[in-house]
């Protein structure tokens, strides 16, 4: 049997496991600070939610989902995106959520590309919504959070990127516009972006293959053709955030993959991960109609998706300290048959004291439990032997350095977690 994961997936083991644990409890944590609550949607879903939200000449319905027919026949996906799943979820039970409703997501994602570094076929993402509120603060306050993550995360090669794309009101002028512009350039373009200007034209901005021309790049912009209201929404943004002292440059070209973004767009790129063609770590905007396409009332909504498994290799790329491993603080040695059976009952009371603790499960020569404990990451070990069984002691060893000290056992727990005890590097074996 093969024993590697399936291309495109990993394992996650300490102590890189870890270091994605800390990312996680840090999402937990901001979005409880901000006021947003927890919610978790199937892993698989309807094809119809994304074909009908993604837009069928989107990357990810066209190329990238991964679609099977369960056992009655059904049409079913791997969520490769979890705005659709969570904006369904509100309109199933909308009369007994808040609004607007504030909600926030862990989720892994499944996309099938061709794998690389930050492009993986399961990947890990963080992402935040708001849903029942057209008003810009709430794009501001989504903006405000992923940069503070960001932030906090010690990321200082990344930049946000803002724009508008308008709404049913001034796109379908500006449409017309933009495909009378590029016409002209046909003979120029893909295949995949002759399809995308016949059904979806301003996806030819971000196509990986002409994206970047010349002549794209000076098609006309659609920040000089929005409505009132879209250009007064816009400024109202961009006022907020610069209230917030959030930076960010205007990106006239960014329009997103998915065709139920409206209005405000915005990604976050890092300049440490753009060689491998994944700089963007975070991602989003505002989807004013995705609930209708869905079948529902109109309900505008706001959000984003961190990938975090491309935050923690931003942050290995600026040389940022990722979070530290889990590891137990004391792991328990036993040395005799006597301490063998008092052991456990060591391990027990250092954790009901809050001590992470971990023991042996069998007899080991002593040289066997410290190889053990170095490699369980463990930063003491608490010796038990005859003379500590004898005294009813424990013996402390720090385990970077071989400071130990002998204390009573009643008093273990107390040395392992003050740290101010071990300053004066005293070693009294």
């Amino acid at each position: 049997m093969e024993l590697t994961p399936p291309r495109g997936t990993q394992d996650l083991l300490p102590d890189r496991a870890d270091a994605m644990l800390g990312l996680y409890d840090e999402a937990h944590r901001i979005a409880r600070l901000f006021g947003y609550r927890y919610v978790e949607t199937p892993t698989f879903e309807t094809t119809e939610l994304f074909s009908r939200t993604s837009g069928e000449t989107s990357d990810v319905v066209t190329k990238e989902m991964y679609t099977f027919a369960d056992k009655k026949g059904r049409s079913v996906t791997l969520r490769p995106e979890s705005t659709a799943g969570v904006v369904r979820a509100y309109l199933s039970h909308a009369q007994s959520l808040p609004n607007p409703f504030k909600a926030y997501y862990i989720a892994n994602e499944f996309r099938h590309g061709r794998p690389q570094a930050g492009r993986m076929r399961e990947f890990r993402q963080f992402g935040i919504e708001v849903i029942g509120t057209g008003a810009p603060g709430a794009d501001v306050e989504v903006i405000v959070l992923g940069d503070r993550f960001a932030r906090a995360r010690g990321l200082r090669d990344i930049a946000l990127h803002l724009n508008s794309i308008g709404d049913e009101v001034c796109r379908p002028g500006y449409r017309e516009r933009l495909v009378a512009y590029l016409e002209s350039f046909t003979d120029q373009l893909d295949a995949d972006c002759r399809t995308r200007l016949r059904i979806n034209p301003l996806r030819v901005f971000d196509c990986k293959v002409d994206g970047d021309k010349d002549f794209v790049r000076a098609a006309p912009a659609i920040t000089e053709h929005l409505c009132d209201a879209c250009a007064q929404h816009f400024a109202a943004v961009r006022e907020g955030l610069d209230a917030a002292e959030v930076a960010y440059v205007l990106d006239p070209r960014l329009v997103r993959g998915l065709d139920y973004y409206t209005r405000t767009t915005f990604e976050w790129k890092s300049g440490v991960l753009a060689a491998n063609k994944a700089g963007t770590v975070n991602a989003g905007g505002r989807y004013d109609g995705l609930a209708e396409a869905l079948g529902g009332p109109s309900t505008p909504g706001v959000g984003f998706a961190l990938g975090l498994d491309r935050v923690l290799l931003a942050m290995e790329g600026e040389g940022l300290p990722v979070p530290p491993a889990r590891t137990p603080r004391c792991f328990v040695v036993s040395i005799g048959a006597d301490a063998s059976r008092a052991g456990p009952g060591l391990v027990q009371e250092l954790r009901s004291a809050g001590v992470a603790a971990a023991g042996v499960f069998e007899e080991r020569p002593l040289k066997a439990q410290l190889k053990m404990a170095d490699r369980a990451g463990a930063e003491f070990a608490a010796i038990l032997g005859e003379r500590e069984i004898a005294e009813g002691a424990v013996t402390l060893r720090r385990l970077v350095d071989g400071v130990q000290k002998t204390v009573p056992g009643s008093d273990a727990a107390r040395w392992l977690m003050r740290l101010e005890d071990w300053t004066d590097g005293t070693n009294d074996a």
